[in-house]
């Protein structure tokens, strides 16, 4: 039986978390988006806010729900926390000699508490750890992350995380998790660190009625999500040729909105910011996307120079080669790239094109 944390005890567990130094961020509305942004009171918490969620649409409503965590996801997962949009990987210094010198730059880091964080977005948590595993930059906010989950109850239409293993209830990786009733909320552990937590609380013994409802909670989220249409992530790579692939393209502005939404989506490049004067330069890692023209460049030749190549290259990349990369899929089911799409292009209608049409015998 796990335990019980009253809604009105939880500010107790943010309070905790602060005397403990840590950074505690929450989820928030920030311009009609649901952000993580420092929290100091349970008060700015997205109370009765829930979501509408369709290709190329994302936008809250609000309830008179009591529910703080009562929507899907926004478009920030836990990414930018680890693999950081900008950073500088190292620094050279012009010497009076002549010479440069180089120095590696580790930006400060501090322990940080996420409270809200989803099941999709701990499992895609997970292939960035896999990717970045020897990323001193990443591992150093990595491992200052404490992970406090959220059972997913309302998932939005464009979700589909029960067909890849990813949810809706958060089953690994997290510290602590949490499941949302009208009055309070179910506890259990997931590390030394979340039971510690669990200790400093003014938990209560749970009812067998609390358990019942959120069981049904859970059936019914999953009954509400989509399922991934069955491919063959073998056969998908060798689709080369299929007219699906021109359909999309048709559609597709490149913009990488997919990318960036995407909580798994690791692509970056590098550059040389230099000073006017000359005297310093730092070496930046920054986001890209395997949309943008630039990314297949290589020593004068652009390998993908069409959207049908780009997107090709996405689709089959995540749902194909990840597979053999990383034991899985690098889809985890959020349905991001769907709501902040500007053109509604929905992947899973995609792969339900590629296995339904005939596919362009080879010239």
């Amino acid at each position: 039986m796990h335990d019980y944390l009253p809604r009105a005890a939880l500010p107790q567990l943010i309070q905790h978390l602060h005397r403990h130094g840590y950074t505690v961020l929450g989820p928030q509305v920030v311009d009609n988006a649901i952000l993580y942004r420092p929290l100091a009171d349970t008060d700015v918490l997205p109370t009765g806010i829930e979501q509408v969620q369709r290709p190329g649409e994302y936008r809250l409503i609000q309830t008179d729900s009591p529910r703080q965590f009562s929507w899907a996801n926004g478009p920030q997962a836990l990414k930018p926390l680890t693999f950081a949009p900008r950073e500088t990987l190292w620094r050279s210094t012009l010497q009076t000699d002549g010479s440069l010198r180089f120095e590696e730059v580790l930006a400060d880091a501090r322990p940080t508490a996420v409270i809200g964080v989803r099941g999709c977005d701990l499992a895609a948590l997970a292939l960035q750890d896999q990717h970045f595993a020897a990323d001193p930059y990443y591992r150093q906010r990595r491992d200052d992350l404490l992970l406090i989950a959220v059972d997913c109850s309302h998932p939005a239409d464009t979700c589909f995380c029960a067909s890849t293993g990813d949810g809706p209830a958060a089953e690994a990786d997290y510290d602590l998790a949490l499941t949302e009733l009208d009055d309070g909320f179910l506890l259990r552990a997931g590390s030394d660190r979340g039971r510690a937590i669990m200790t400093a609380l003014p938990l209560q013994p749970s009812r067998e009625d609390q358990h019942r409802l959120a069981d049904s909670q859970h059936r019914h989220a999953c009954r509400q999500l989509r399922q991934l249409p069955a491919f063959d992530p073998a056969q998908l790579i060798q689709q080369g040729q299929h007219p699906a692939w021109d359909t999309v393209a048709d559609a597709c502005l490149s913009c990488g909105n997919c990318t960036s939404v995407c909580p798994s989506c690791f692509c970056f490049s590098e550059s040389e910011v230099p000073e006017l004067d000359g005297s310093s330069s730092d070496h930046q890692r920054q986001w890209d996307s395997c949309f943008s023209e630039g990314h297949s460049y290589i020593h004068g030749h652009h390998f993908r120079p069409d959207t049908k190549g780009r997107y090709r290259q996405w689709l089959t990349h995540k749902f194909g080669s990840w597979v053999e990369q990383y034991g899985r899929s690098g889809c985890t089911g959020c349905g991001r790239c769907i709501s902040w799409c500007p053109v509604g292009i929905d992947p899973l209608q995609v792969l339900l094109q590629l296995g339904r049409e005939p596919a362009r015998t080879e010239k």
